[in-house]
């Protein structure tokens, strides 16, 4: 009898291995990454070829969600990747409580929450974390958050008794409510990066400008870069290097916060094309005075290239009076309305940079190619 149940326990595992080994053959093929092309010969019907190629193009398993702040630039990273904005309700109660509803299943998704350092900063911020929770909390599988401007950026350090190091605490609340991951462009000081426990990657305008110079500055292979402070010679000691023109400083002495006492410019400009670059500009206070200082240098046309164009306060009127042939910035904050009140701002559309960055997180590809390119999408 024990001679017999041997033999019926070796024909069932030989039965088990035969089905497995039918099972792997017939194992259906994995989806393709997104954004990969698929050629409509290889189909044996035209129906069939075209419901694949539609699966090509979609991205599994994400969901990009926008906050208020900049709805534009949203829809713009969406349409590049061939994605509709995710729905979700913003909206105030009447004593001005933040109210996020999310409008759709994100249970098992990478979700990505577009919000800049835009209009009303704390509002917007609240609202960023109000929603990475809402997220978090309904099971979704990563949240990162893409914020083009990083609020509080300027409060990175304490320089003085009793100031507070406000960048680090927005980290802390962003790694509290949730965020896996934190996507963000030209911050004030880079060292914010360390302020977080969890991944950041902090993307760079400079590719973007750098074709914007080429394309659009006349005899910008004469040019001097410049930097308003001597916190930016970095930035641009690495623009013009890979322009391969001279670069200037000016140092700047302040009386207090947002007021210039006294600047002195390092290097020659005279008889050339002074682009001025920053990254960013609120009451262009500091960059008036240094396309004052480049004119009086015998500077012969002023450009000034600032990745995030806050202008708050009489920036609009001063660059409306100032000696600057164009003030270009980029769209990490809205620019619509600035545009139309001040005819020398010029905007750079960063949209594809940050939707290549999502696509490249999403699919577990490097994104320190957008270093140095800016994609073609």
């Amino acid at each position: 009898m024990a001679g017999g149940l041997f033999k019926l326990m070796k024909d069932k595992s030989v039965d088990h291995s035969h089905l497995h080994k039918d099972h792997s053959i017939h194992h259906p093929t994995p989806p393709r990454s997104f954004f990969s092309s698929s050629s409509l010969a290889v189909h044996p019907n035209v129906e069939t070829a075209q419901s694949s190629s539609e699966e090509d193009l979609r991205m599994p398993n994400i969901k990009v969600f926008s906050g208020s702040s900049h709805p534009d630039l949203s829809t713009r990273i969406c349409e590049r990747l061939q994605l509709e904005v995710s729905k979700a309700s913003l909206k105030k109660f009447s004593n001005k409580e933040t109210n996020v509803e999310i409008g759709e299943s994100v249970r098992g998704e990478d979700v990505y929450i577009i919000q800049s350092a835009a209009g009303e900063i704390n509002d917007n911020l609240m609202e960023l974390l109000i929603m990475i929770n809402a997220c978090k909390i309904a099971s979704s599988c990563r949240v990162a958050a893409v914020i083009p401007a990083f609020p509080y950026a300027r409060q990175d350090k304490k320089d003085k008794s009793r100031a507070p190091i406000s960048a680090k605490l927005v980290a802390n609340m962003l790694s509290v409510a949730g965020a896996d991951h934190i996507i963000t462009m030209d911050l004030h000081a880079s060292q914010i990066q360390g302020f977080f426990d969890i991944p950041v990657d902090n993307l760079y305008a400079e590719p973007a400008i750098l074709k914007y110079i080429k394309e659009s500055i006349p005899n910008w292979q004469t040019s001097v870069i410049v930097s308003p402070d001597a916190g930016g010679a970095k930035r641009v000691t690495s623009i013009a290097d890979r322009l391969n023109v001279d670069f200037a400083l000016i140092h700047k002495e302040r009386k207090r916060a947002n007021e210039v006492e006294k600047m002195t410019l390092v290097g020659s400009v005279e008889g050339k094309v002074a682009i001025l670059v920053d990254d960013m500009a609120d009451t262009c206070g500091t960059i008036c005075m240094a396309a004052d200082k480049l004119v009086e240098a015998g500077a012969d046309k002023v450009y000034a290239f600032c990745v995030h164009g806050i202008f708050s306060g009489p920036a609009l009127t001063r660059l409306n009076a100032s000696k600057f042939e164009a003030v270009v910035v980029t769209n990490t904050i809205p620019q619509d309305e600035n545009m139309k009140k001040c005819s020398k701002i010029q905007c750079i559309d960063i949209s594809m940079i940050l939707a290549e960055a999502i696509r490249r997180t999403h699919n577990g590809e490097s994104v320190s190619y957008l270093f140095s390119h800016v994609p073609i999408c």
